[in-house]
This record gives C-alpha cells, sequence and structure tokens, in this order.
C-alpha cells in the first residue's frame, strides 16, 4: 500500500460507545477567531449584527470592538461532541449556554466538554460545556444532553468544503473615497448635546470634516465636557439660541466660508427654514430634495430612497427636480459609466387616473423621454415589490428594465416614504445616511437613532457632493 492510501490518525474520526464513558472524561479543541470565521458564520446563519460586522460601528458599542457572534462559541461545543466525544453517531437532544464574557478577533478558544451523568436506562449522557480564552477567562459554559451512539463508528474524516465569500461594503468603499479628498469646513448648527459631538468627533478623526460648531458656547462646552470631548482647535461661533445658529450658518454657506451644513440638536424644519428662502441665496436651479443611501442585507446594491424627509406631497414636477437630484447623487458615487434604473413607486402597476402617484409615474417617465429628466433609466408606476425583485415583477407580467433591479427609488410622498426607510432600518438591519441635495452646499440631516457607520456615510456623502459641486459635475 502506498503512503499515499494510508489514513493518520488526525484524518480518522473514531467514537466513544455509551459503554466506554465514564463520568469525568473529557475532550477539548482549540479554536482561534478570526475574521474569515466571523464571515463565514454570518453567511451562513444570516446575522450581520453590526457588532460583528462592521468595524467603525463596533467602536461606539459598549465593547468597543468586533466580537464573535455568541453561537460561534456554541458551535465549537457541537464540534467538539460530534467529532471527538462522543464522536460520530451523537445525537443532540439539549443545550443551555451562558455566555460570560465577549470573543474578539485573535481570541484563542478552548472548548472542552466533560462527562457529567449518565443515564441507566438510555445511552443519553449529559456534558458540563466550557469555552475559554488565552487569559483562562470563561467566556461561555452550560450543560448539553446528547444521545450516545451504541456501536463502535471509525471513519475517514470528511473534507472540509471550500467556501469563497464575497462581501461588498458600498459604505466602506464611500467613506474611504472620500478620505482620498480634502476634508470640508462643516457649520454644525447648535450642537448642544453630548451625542452629536461624539459623532463630529468620529467624523474629525476619520478626516471627513472640519467642525465649525455655531451655537450658545455655554452650552456647546457643556455637551463637549459630558462627551469628553477636547474642542481645542475646532472653530466656536457663539450664538444665542438655535435660530440664530441656523440662520449663521447659512450666512457661512452662501458666503462660500463652508463647504456644508449639519443639522445638530434642532428640528430639520428650523434648520430648513433658514436655509430654503430664495433671499438667503442657497437655492439652485433644482428643488431642494432629501436622499437616503441605504445598505440593505437582503439587497445586492446600493439602494437610494427618494425623497421621504424634505418635501411633503410634491407633484409631478417637484418629482422632476427629486429624481433629477437623486440621479446626479447616484453618479457622483458610483460614475458615469452606466446609467441608474429609477423605480417610480405606486401602490399598483398600472395607471390609474384615480391615483395621482401612478399618473405622476406616467409622466415622469414621459419626461425622461424627452430629455427633461437625463442621466437614469426611468420606469413607473412600480409597486415596492416588483421595483426590488425580479421574481415579483415576472410573476405580474411586467417587462422593464427597472423592475427587479433598482437603483433610485422615488416615493409618491413622504409619509410613504418615510415608513419604507424605516422600516429597511428597524425590520431589514438597514443603514440609512442622509443627505439634501439641491442647494449650493450639501446638507447633512442625521437623526438620533442613526448610528456610527450612517452618520459617517452621511459626512463622506457630503464630501463627495461638495467636490462634484466645486468640479463642476452637478448644478
Amino acid at each position: 500500500m502506498s503512503k499515499a492510501n494510508i489514513a493518520t490518525n488526525d484524518q480518522m474520526l473514531e467514537n466513544v460507545t455509551f459503554d466506554e464513558l465514564k463520568i469525568g472524561r473529557k475532550a477539548s479543541l482549540t479554536r482561534t477567531l478570526t475574521q474569515w470565521d466571523i464571515e463565514l458564520f454570518a453567511a451562513m446563519s444570516g446575522d450581520v449584527n453590526p457588532e460583528h460586522m462592521d468595524p467603525v460601528y463596533a467602536k461606539s458599542d459598549m465593547f468597543h470592538s468586533i466580537i464573535g457572534h455568541g453561537m460561534w462559541s456554541g458551535a465549537l461545543i457541537s464540534t467538539v461532541l460530534g467529532t471527538v466525544l462522543p464522536g460520530p453517531g451523537t445525537i443532540y437532544l439539549e443545550q443551555d449556554l451562558k455566555f460570560k464574557k465577549p470573543v474578539r478577533l485573535g481570541d484563542k478558544i478552548t472548548t472542552s466538554v466533560t462527562v457529567h451523568s449518565l443515564r441507566a436506562d438510555k445511552p443519553i449522557a449529559t456534558f458540563d460545556c466550557v469555552c475559554v480564552n488565552g487569559n483562562g477567562e470563561t467566556v461561555v459554559e452550560g450543560l448539553a444532553a446528547v444521545m450516545v451512539p451504541t456501536k463502535k463508528i471509525s471513519m475517514l474524516r470528511h473534507d472540509m468544503p471550500e467556501v469563497e465569500i464575497q462581501t461588498h461594503d458600498y459604505y466602506r468603499e464611500i467613506i474611504d473615497s472620500a478620505q482620498k479628498l480634502q476634508p470640508i469646513r462643516t457649520a454644525i448648527v447648535h450642537p448642544v448635546h453630548a451625542n452629536v459631538i461624539e459623532s463630529l468627533m468620529d467624523a474629525v478623526a476619520e478626516k471627513l470634516i472640519i467642525p465649525v460648531l455655531i451655537g450658545p458656547r455655554a452650552r456647546i462646552e457643556a455637551a463637549a465636557k459630558e462627551a469628553k470631548a477636547d474642542l481645542t482647535g475646532w472653530e466656536i461661533i457663539d450664538t444665542e439660541h438655535s435660530h440664530a445658529a441656523a440662520a449663521k450658518a447659512a450666512e457661512l454657506a452662501a458666503a462660500g466660508k463652508v463647504d456644508a451644513i449639519m443639522k445638530g440638536s434642532l428640528h430639520t424644519e428650523e434648520l430648513l427654514e433658514a436655509i430654503v428662502p430664495s433671499e438667503v441665496g442657497l437655492r439652485t436651479a433644482h428643488r431642494m430634495s432629501h436622499a437616503f443611501v441605504m445598505a440593505i442585507p437582503a439587497y445586492p446594491k446600493p439602494l437610494i430612497v427618494t425623497d421621504a424627509a424634505i418635501n411633503i406631497a410634491p407633484d409631478a414636477a417637484m418629482k422632476v427636480d427629486i429624481c433629477q437630484n437623486a440621479i446626479d447623487l447616484w453618479h457622483v458615487l458610483f460614475g458615469r459609466d452606466k446609467l441608474p434604473k429609477v423605480a417610480i413607486l405606486a401602490a399598483v402597476e398600472t395607471v390609474n387616473p384615480k391615483m395621482q402617484a401612478t399618473v405622476d409615474a406616467a409622466t415622469l417617465c414621459k419626461m425622461a423621454d424627452r430629455g427633461q429628466i437625463t442621466g437614469g433609466i426611468i420606469d413607473g408606476p412600480l409597486a415596492f415589490d416588483n421595483a426590488i425583485n425580479l421574481e415579483a415583477a415576472k410573476e405580474k407580467g411586467i417587462v422593464s428594465p427597472v423592475a427587479g433591479d433598482a437603483d433610485i427609488l422615488v416615493v409618491p410622498e413622504i409619509e410613504s416614504g418615510n415608513m419604507l426607510v424605516k422600516q429597511l432600518s428597524f425590520l431589514g438591519n438597514a443603514d440609512a445616511a442622509g443627505i439634501v441635495l439641491g442647494a449650493r452646499v450639501p446638507i447633512i440631516l442625521t437623526s438620533r437613532a442613526d448610528n456610527l457607520r450612517a452618520r459617517l456615510m452621511s459626512c463622506a456623502l457630503a464630501v463627495k457632493v461638495s467636490a462634484a459641486r466645486h468640479e463642476g459635475k452637478i448644478k
């Protein structure tokens, strides 16, 4: 027999039968948590909690770094039981686990199972299970009950399947590309809460913005103290209240002294009231509109949703600018090599004169045919399902270059748009970074519910839009 045909011990799996088990018998394995483990577990389980996947977000959580999935450690227990003790033929019956400490990237975890008790009437055993890190700290512990094989099994270990994981982090790509540009002077309007200051610290650390803090100095400094932030080197413009802060930010933007405006601790309406009037000098040829750039785990590419934040009930003429602003943003972010697919949303896919959203959609499509909206492929009316799901579109017999593959969703009005974005965020684990377009400077509208990743992405969008405007790529 040739050497290649001889199976070594590490290639074999051999079980321990119930009759061979003794209380106190123990088996262990050691495994180091890697980025590959995290990505593979996420792909297998669908658990893309940003605590495991997003290093930017993870910096802001209670552990301040990426941690492994809790059940990754649980899977190691299953591995010991299923391949070592008792080994092949073991059937899981019950498992309880207590998670004592997080497992971080690079942690070497030793997983041990020890026979705790044996049933007299059935081949069932209970095992003490424990996972210990390199510092000797218990990270997971619990009890497992298994049905133990009664017949001896010895067999070759199956080869591990080859797996390739393809991940595409659009947010990180855009943030990285924005960091290659100059950070923009950004007027921060009324930043009087600690969470706003904390977000600014991260945006400054990522070299995206140079903050100009506008508001009551005493309240800004109190917020910085609470956030444990050192404002040395940050410009502060003292104003009496939030109204004055918004007006000052608009004045600086109109004079070209700041490149962007960011909402701090005030209502969006209050900020926009200082920016929108034509006499302020920030209006452009296009109506101002808001766009969310969304990263949705269940959707294979970025998705822009507009307008879900500013224009309450836009008519067809307003929607022309809303469409054009979103298309221009898409080109700024993803280039001009291809045209974005724009879906004009409604409740149904056919034009119904009694449903204004469908009439507006048909109007916009014809205006695009006449060159009144440029740079995109536009179709509608499309319901949400057939705009983003090809099978849903085929089921309804829709033939469209946009259906099932939309890059941009234009919502009928603010209520449906707002609900759509929040459903995607809170039920679909999507990130939503927002920006106001159509002004002479980009306007960053963040929400208190935004995570750090979304806040940084909003700043990156402003950097990209500001650079494009200076280069004359958008009007």
